[in-house]
């Protein structure tokens, strides 16, 4: 159980520090979100659990597909709100589209002959 609460207060506090960060420092909240911090963790909590290199590299090749899909939210969500839609159904919108655009991944991939 306390392995179990200390995999939630760590993630839980790389989110609050870039929060934190982000309101002093915009740029550098965003560096510290764009890092793979929380892809990192995952990694090391299911080896630790697993042992597993094939668990692993699966996670990480899934990751990197399932990246994609969320990339257009950081410039979409930006132009609504400077084009002066608000916050509110700005992120629906985005969280919308990300939807839409996981199920097209979902999709296209095995398509491609990538499967996850």
């Amino acid at each position: 159980m306390l392995y179990l609460v200390v995999k939630a207060a760590l993630s839980g506090l790389i989110i609050m520090a870039a929060s934190e960060l982000a309101r002093r420092v915009p740029t550098y909240g965003a560096l510290l979100l764009s890092l793979p911090l929380v892809s990192i963790l995952a990694m090391i909590w299911l080896w630790r659990d697993t042992g597993d290199n094939e668990r692993i590299a699966a996670l990480s090749e899934s990751t990197f597909w399932l990246v994609l899909p969320t990339l257009p939210l950081f410039l979409v969500l930006p132009a609504m709100l400077r084009h002066g839609v608000g916050f509110w159904i700005s992120l629906a919108a985005v969280c919308a589209m990300t939807v839409a655009l996981y199920l097209l991944t979902f999709w296209l991939l095995p398509k491609l002959g990538i499967n996850l």
